[in-house]
């Protein structure tokens, strides 16, 4: 395989545009007769509507036609398009060489055909100027996308995504859709692990983007189908159950080397809130009051049900002992999302604390209450312990938030990923 960025004389002889912010690659493999009209297009779309410098390149891989030459006829007549030649024929490998011999910061390709429409190229690559993002893909299986095309080409790119879901757990709604874009800094931390040369090309890119950690920006497109496109559904299919076997047994044997890959290009975990500053609390509160309710039902029954034999005190404490250490289990896991044996024993040991507090109102209560009336109705009595433990359920609230919920340990910040500098705002000018 060879590949030469060289144009013509001609297209050397211009003065020289400003850095690209964006590199849009065109793959064509005998295109003689789409290249022109796509490149034109796009070329009249970046240049009214994209607010940052852009190239576009023709990416030919092993075109046996007349492509090459259209191609290089392009880069003479319009500005910012250029020319790479691969002698192999594979999607994949010409986006994987025009990505990597690229200097602009943030990389896209798309289809020949431009099917799908250009108004979306903007709102693709935006958040990967802004590092708000690592990866971007069109999306024609979004509500709100807008695409036309047969019943077929329908049930098998569904089929294919539902069996990616299945087989490989992504999370992303569309692999095959020919719009894409991604950070150079990513590329060039994923391009390495990418095996595939042909269609399969895309999906394993984004399996392993989403394993490392990356953000997956997603884009509704409209998309019209091309009548006249010469993919072989058959032969393409079959590579992509041989790309996802393949792939599905890498990351099952541990092949791969996600932790680092995640290490080196995954984003850093959020940085722990101010102590006093509240996290979710709504949340929380609604979990707490649910489990509450539940141990406060659990109580009212061990109550009723013990206080014949040992009388209103010890029946209350026994009740409130039992649900005191079931409460306390579950609004650690339930409530404040805490897992495992790690400082459970403190745990508990708190929850008894508020226990010794909820002890000392519902049993203060059933004091007083008695001290008025010898013999209360009993429908007083559970009203007047209810209203007791509601008191003592606020109190435990803020007590076991305080103990869990501030005393977690902070995980080490490591550096969020800047946006590439390339990609602040500057005038494009004319070349």
């Amino acid at each position: 395989m060879t590949a030469s960025t060289e144009p013509r004389p001609t297209v050397d002889a211009r003065v020289a545009a400003p850095p690209a912010v964006l590199d849009v690659v065109i793959p064509v493999h005998n295109e003689e007769t789409d290249l022109g009209p796509c490149v034109r297009r796009l070329h009249a779309h970046l240049t009214a509507h994209f607010p940052y410098p852009f190239r576009i390149t023709v990416a030919d891989n092993a075109s046996t036609d007349g492509t090459l030459a259209v191609a290089y006829g392009l880069a003479a007549e319009l500005p910012q398009v250029t020319v790479r030649h691969l002698d192999a024929k594979g999607r994949g490998r010409a986006l994987r060489a025009a990505w990597s011999a690229s200097d602009a910061p943030v990389l896209a390709y798309m289809d020949v055909d431009l099917s799908t429409d250009l108004a979306a190229l903007l709102p693709l690559v935006a958040p990967l100027i802004s590092g708000h993002s690592d990866l971007a893909i069109g999306t024609r299986l979004a509500r709100t996308s807008r695409v036309v095309r047969g019943t077929k080409r329908e049930v098998i790119s569904r089929g294919y995504n539902l069996l990616l879901r299945g087989t490989l757990a992504v999370s992303f709604s569309d692999a095959q859709c020919g719009f894409k874009a991604i950070r150079a800094d990513v590329a060039a931390g994923l391009l390495p692990l990418v095996r595939d040369t042909g269609w399969f090309f895309d999906t394993e890119l984004l399996v392993l983007a989403q394993r490392a950690g990356l953000r997956i920006h997603e884009v509704p497109v409209d998309w019209v189908d091309d009548p006249d496109s010469r993919v072989d559904i058959v032969a393409t299919a079959l590579a992509d159950l041989r790309g996802i076997w393949r792939l599905g047994r890498a990351l099952l044997t541990g092949s791969l080397p996600l932790a680092e890959l995640r290490a080196q290009l995954g984003r850093a975990p959020l940085a722990p809130p101010p102590a006093r500053v509240p996290v979710g609390l709504p949340r929380q509160l609604a979990r707490f009051a649910a489990v509450g309710v539940a141990s406060t039902l659990a109580y009212l029954v061990l109550f009723v049900a013990t206080r014949g034999a040992l009388g209103p005190q010890w029946a209350n404490l026994t009740a409130l002992l039992v649900t005191a250490v079931a409460n306390t289990a579950a609004n650690r896991r339930l409530t404040f999302g805490i897992s495992g044996g790690r400082h459970a024993d403190r745990h508990h040991l708190q929850g008894l604390l508020a226990f010794g507090l909820g002890l000392a109102l519902t049993s203060g209560s059933l004091a007083a209450l008695h001290a008025v009336a010898a013999a209360p109705p009993r429908a007083v009595e559970l009203t007047v312990l209810v209203a007791a433990n509601l008191a003592a359920t606020a109190l435990r609230f803020v007590l076991l938030r305080a103990a869990m919920h501030h005393r977690r340990p902070a995980t080490p910040q490591r550096a969020a990923p800047a946006a590439p500098d390339a990609a602040r705002p500057q005038a494009r000018g004319d070349a």
